[in-house]
């Protein structure tokens, strides 16, 4: 298998856009984010208390985000994951557009590599469309994102515009430095469901 060098050039840095994503949301929507970069990317960005990032549950920011889009049905969610974790969750795209939450936006930052690991390609790399898989499940509101007047087109839909919606943002593989959320994950839950119950009154 020839290595595809490709996401080496992509426009788009996902820091940046973490970034974006954060300011354009404000302070009231819930995030959900990813194993592995996905975290980082959004610590760097600006920790907060309605950010619940994983530790070591590969493939579930979805399915969580789902149940909390049903949960919270006023308040908007975005999950934020990277390809290698979501090719591993991809079932529950399915489980999504059966249920159908107006209120969820998926934002998988792809850089075609699995960067927890040591920076191997991933299915994305060469055929796998992550787009096609959730239409293929029914999620008819998506997107594939290369540009950065893509994303600043997109960013106002990804809180403003009946869900499900399921981005695919094509970000540049390229080595970071790790900023870690919090590790203990019963301040984490804590935190996060203060956030949640706070914004219900």
């Amino acid at each position: 298998m020839h290595a595809n060098n490709q996401a080496l050039d992509f426009e788009l840095r996902r820091r940046e856009v973490a970034k974006k994503v954060l300011e354009a949301g404000g302070d009231e929507f819930l995030l959900i984010s990813g194993l592995g970069s996905s975290n980082w990317d959004f610590t760097a960005a600006g920790d907060r208390d309605t950010f619940f990032p994983l530790w070591g549950a590969m493939g579930g920011a979805v399915p969580i985000g789902l149940g909390l889009a049903i949960a919270q049905p006023t308040r908007r969610v975005v999950v934020a994951t990277g390809d290698g974790e979501m090719l591993m969750g991809v079932g529950s795209l399915a489980t999504v557009a059966m249920q159908m939450p107006k209120n969820l936006a998926i934002l998988v930052f792809d850089n075609e590599r699995y960067g927890e690991t040591g920076m191997q390609e991933t299915a994305t790399a060469l055929r796998a469309n992550l787009e096609k898989i959730a239409q293929g499940c029914g999620i008819v509101n998506t997107k594939t994102i290369r540009k950065k007047g893509e994303l600043v087109s997109a960013l106002p839909h990804i809180f403003d515009e009946d869900g499900p919606l399921f981005f695919v943002i094509k970000v540049r593989a390229e080595p970071l430095d790790f900023v870690l959320p919090p590790k203990d994950g019963a301040f984490l839950k804590d935190r996060f469901r203060s956030a949640v119950l706070r914004g219900e009154h």
